[in-house]
């Protein structure tokens, strides 16, 4: 397989190609033609709620064994035991890892490769939305360090395994949930971490555009090296999920009215995560952004290679990370 076929497409010129295109045209349907899993591997970060967990759930009905991560340990055995139970898979199980803090996400990857597994998918699908103005454990934004910095941390620390665990005949996959409010984003590297004139939304929304960049730039490295990994991103649509905690006044009361009419239960925004997860529509390809299980155009900006390696080897420095990682 050549290189050039791993990529989606060309970022250069914010084109596609047409063999990309043409194999990732169908809809994203939960539990329709996707090939059993058994003897595969995956970790889901916040696989206790919301879409991770039935991104989780699907993934071990499909008799993947499923790490859940995440930083409510009473949550997370709670779905450890639910999707056990429904699923009559024996091989899912939580694994601490606080996103807001590069020790406990350290920490959590010295664990995971303490098992000696190996690594077919990392779902980096854990977040938080318009949150005040915060800060976390080491200092960062915390849209900026939860939603990005943290899954760019996780991610690099598992890249070893990743790479030892695909083969040409199957990939192993990195998926990142991030969001049509990414077209809103802006990367201003003089103020990375919205200290002035906080907008929650906007944090937000710089957070999604970073896991866009993010993303693209990992398949562009990966293949360069010619590694048998795949980067691709999603957005799971409008979803009705504990996300929408943070929201108050007019919008809160609009949710809590017409939710469960115009939004995504969590179960179908999990479709595109779980499609892009496993479906060999996608076998070796990488560099895609994908709603409603459609490869699909992200915001111009995220196509911009220069963009994306400058914000590679600036959050490399946050996170003490080799910039060649």
């Amino acid at each position: 397989m050549t290189v050039l076929a791993r990529e989606c497409c060309d970022q250069s010129s914010a084109t596609y190609r047409p063999q990309c295109r043409d194999r990732v045209t169908r809809a994203a349907q939960v539990g329709t033609d996707l090939p059993r899993q058994d003897g595969k591997i995956a970790i889901v970060t916040g696989g206790a709620k919301g879409i991770g967990y039935y991104t989780a759930k699907h993934l071990a009905k499909l008799g993947m064994h499923v790490i859940i991560a995440g930083n409510n340990e009473t949550d997370g055995n709670e779905a450890v035991t639910r999707i056990q139970r429904d699923t009559m898979n024996k091989k899912v199980e939580f694994l601490f890892c606080d996103l807001a803090s590069m020790k406990s996400i350290r920490s959590c990857v010295q664990n995971f490769k303490a098992k000696n597994l190996d690594l077919h998918l990392l779902v980096n699908n854990a977040g938080v939305m318009f949150f005040p103005e915060e800060r976390t454990e080491d200092g960062f934004e915390v849209h900026f360090g939860v939603n990005y910095l943290g899954h760019f941390l996780l991610t690099n620390l598992l890249l070893d395994t990743l790479r030892k665990s695909g083969t040409s005949d199957f990939n192993a996959r990195v998926v990142t949930v991030s969001s049509a409010t990414h077209f809103n984003g802006q990367v201003n590297f003089e103020d990375l971490q919205s200290s002035h004139m906080y907008s929650a939304h906007g944090a937000y929304s710089k957070s999604k555009l970073a896991l866009v960049l993010f993303s693209y730039y990992l398949q562009h490295l990966l293949s360069l090296e010619g590694s048998y990994v795949t980067s691709n991103a999603v957005d799971p649509g409008v979803v009705n999920t504990d996300l929408y905690k943070h929201v108050w006044g007019p919008g809160r009361f609009v949710k809590w009215m017409t939710g469960w009419l115009f939004l995504k239960s969590a179960e179908e925004g999990a479709a595109t995560t779980i499609y892009s997860s496993i479906s060999p529509d996608l076998e070796g390809i990488g560099g895609c952004y994908l709603y409603n299980g459609t490869r699909t155009k992200s915001a111009d900006l995220s196509y911009n290679l220069e963009l994306q390696k400058k914000l590679w080897t600036e959050t490399c420095k946050m996170a003490t990370l080799p910039t060649s990682s």
